[in-house]
């Protein structure tokens, strides 16, 4: 089975999401902004959300984390709890 593991950012609103991405791209750290602005508990760990499987997350996250780029800033996503910019660190 496929898995894979990824760290995301969850902001309220989809400009928030665009301005976070764009401080990425500029060499922004992905872990110090998920620390600083991401309303998940995960962004005290920088936004790392281990290693799950499909159907362990919501369908929005299963879409891009198993079928986009590793390494690459994807988003805004968004699902029931706001806008998400999800990196995918690892997928086997």
């Amino acid at each position: 089975m496929t898995r894979a593991s990824a760290r995301h950012i969850l902001v309220d609103s989809e400009e928030q999401c665009q301005q976070l991405k764009t401080e990425i791209a500029g060499g922004a750290s992905f872990e110090d902004l998920a620390k600083q602005h991401s309303s998940c508990p995960s962004g005290q760990q920088g936004g790392a959300l281990g290693e799950f499987g499909p159907g362990q997350m919501v369908k929005e996250f299963d879409t891009v984390v198993f079928n986009e780029a590793v390494g690459e800033v994807h988003g805004p996503v968004k699902t029931q709890f706001g806008f998400h910019l999800l990196e995918i660190t690892a997928r086997s």
